[in-house]
């Protein structure tokens, strides 16, 4: 199946926020109540792909503002009849503020953002104190966010946000994993990066409200 076939073909795998009306009801979403693992940016879904293969006790939503990528990562899901995933196209700060409940995600997964790297357009990056309040709102008690990036400065920034946000509190940073194939990484992008040698800064948070 193509990635240029009609978005209707996809469907359930790709959705827009205009097929769907908010706040979402998980349980009739995925059809089950597990915990909802966000993917925020998911691009072409290597870790929607991977975790829901090795979680499927985990339900998972990639959020994709570019349709494009969003369709492509949607394919592999449903080649893979990955009923625990989905991808939803659309602004995933929209998304936030008005489909997503309150209280009712687990994790927050947010890999090698746009970092937009002139100082003047800083303001489209994803991270600001806003998204931080959304990513409040819709986590759980004792949820988990994942950030990584290849960008040591914009890693700092939202070290320093995500630190200063005293409902948060930093764990132990991830390891990096040797990878055993192509395909066993978190992101293509992190393939990417790690091939030609670039340092991949990580960190984990825990919620406690």
């Amino acid at each position: 199946m193509s990635c240029s076939q009609p978005v209707n073909d996809l469907k359930p795998y790709f959705l827009t926020l205009e097929d769907l009306e908010g706040p979402l009801n998980w349980s009739l979403f995925f059809g089950n109540d597990n915990p909802v693992v966000l993917d925020v940016g998911a691009g072409r879904g290597l870790f929607l792909f991977n975790s829901s293969e090795a979680n499927p006790d985990k339900n998972h939503l990639g959020m994709e503002i570019n349709y494009r990528e969003g369709r492509r990562g949607a394919t592999r899901l449903l080649k893979a009849n990955r009923s625990n995933a989905r991808v939803l196209g659309g602004d995933a700060r929209i998304a936030f503020d008005k489909y997503i409940p309150d209280s009712s995600i687990s994790e927050v997964h947010v890999y090698f953002p746009d970092p937009w790297w002139k100082k003047k357009h800083h303001k489209h990056r994803i991270f600001t104190d806003v998204f931080v309040k959304q990513i409040t709102t819709a986590l759980k008690n004792g949820g988990e966010l994942h950030f990584w990036t290849d960008v040591e400065e914009y890693f700092d920034r939202v070290k320093n946000l995500m630190d200063h946000t005293s409902q948060f509190t930093r764990r132990e940073t991830p390891e990096e994993h040797s990878p055993e194939h192509e395909m066993d990484y978190r992101t293509s992008f992190e393939r990417k990066k790690r091939k030609e040698g670039w340092i991949i800064h990580r960190g984990l948070w825990e919620l406690r409200k």
